[in-house]
């Protein structure tokens, strides 16, 4: 009887431990390539750390130096959060017109569903070369169907004036994930609740208004979080497309890191230059977090008056 008891206690033992080995691949590697990594790029932060020489410890010379010393550090941050502010809201309104359109019961509609987030799953350098065809002010497809309607293109990539406009363009491109978000959220609202709406004689606009956007606040509220964050990480396009010209108007801060490390060789004051963007991204997640008591409604959820 003891012997069972043992066997048995010795099976539940085991049973709780084995979501654990599944699991253990992950922690690993989470291990290794994020959290390590994480932390040893703040130790770096402290160090004057060339490539090509032994690190010194320099304190908080390199965040001093960062706010006090470095003008290119205000401008790229500058630039960058231009270039958030045009790119969120456009990324969120394309992604949920698509996910409104894909939901339409139209023949075909699967094969449109696939066309609209294929552009997701291609790599950015893939995008960055078919942009700079597109956008390119001598042989680009885009000049070249304007000029049929009369219209000179501008010089997309080596004008000032238009260079970020082309980032965002070229960026929102990639909108299927957030798209497929919208869509099977959009999906999961009950078909009665509009049908309701509509005997009581609301139009599909004020369905929208009144019925979509209220459902899916919680998906609205992931994705400007997620869009937040990719917008200010943003280095693959704009490094292909126009490496942070023309005058520097393109120069993101993740260009700006990059250049700290790789170009000039300052590991520890790219590493100082991470962290701080860490630092505003993690500030601006807790304020839209803090926000969306105001404007998210979550199921089965009742706002109270004064609240």
């Amino acid at each position: 009887m003891f012997s069972k008891s043992k066997k048995a206690n010795s099976y539940q033992l085991v049973g709780r431990k084995v979501p654990y080995l599944f699991i253990l691949p992950w922690i690993i590697g989470f291990l290794v390539f994020t959290l390590g990594p994480l932390a040893f790029s703040l130790v770096m932060s402290f160090f004057d750390w060339p490539i090509t020489s032994a690190p010194t410890f320099i304190g908080m010379d390199n965040y001093k130096n960062m706010f006090a010393h470095d003008p290119q550090f205000y401008k790229s941050l500058g630039i960058t959060f231009k270039f958030a502010a045009i790119f969120v809201p456009l990324n969120l309104v394309i992604a949920l017109i698509l996910a409104l359109l894909i939901t339409q019961p139209v023949k075909g509609m699967k094969l449109f569903r696939t066309i609209f987030y294929l552009p997701a799953v291609v790599s950015g350098v893939a995008i960055s070369i078919i942009w700079g065809w597109i956008f390119n002010s001598q042989y680009g497809i885009l000049n070249y169907a304007l000029s049929f309607i009369g219209v000179e293109g501008p010089k997309w990539l080596i004008d000032p004036k238009w260079a970020i406009l082309t980032i965002v363009i070229a960026s929102a491109w990639g909108v299927g994930t957030m798209m497929l978000i919208f869509y099977t959220d959009i999906k999961g609202i009950p078909a009665e609740i509009y049908e309701a709406a509509a005997i009581d004689g609301a139009n599909p606009i004020r369905q929208f208004i009144s019925i979509t956007i209220p459902s899916i606040t919680p998906t609205i509220l992931f994705n400007v979080i997620t869009s937040v964050i990719a917008a200010l990480q943003q280095l693959t396009l704009v490094l292909l497309l126009t490496g942070g010209g023309p005058l520097k108007s393109t120069y993101f801060y993740g260009i700006y890191v990059f250049n700290n490390a790789f170009k000039h060789h300052h590991l520890g004051y790219a590493s100082a230059n991470a962290w701080f963007m860490f630092v505003i991204i993690l500030l601006l997640t807790m304020l839209i977090f803090k926000s969306s008591s105001a404007w998210v409604f979550y199921e089965n959820e009742v706002k109270k008056e004064g609240k």
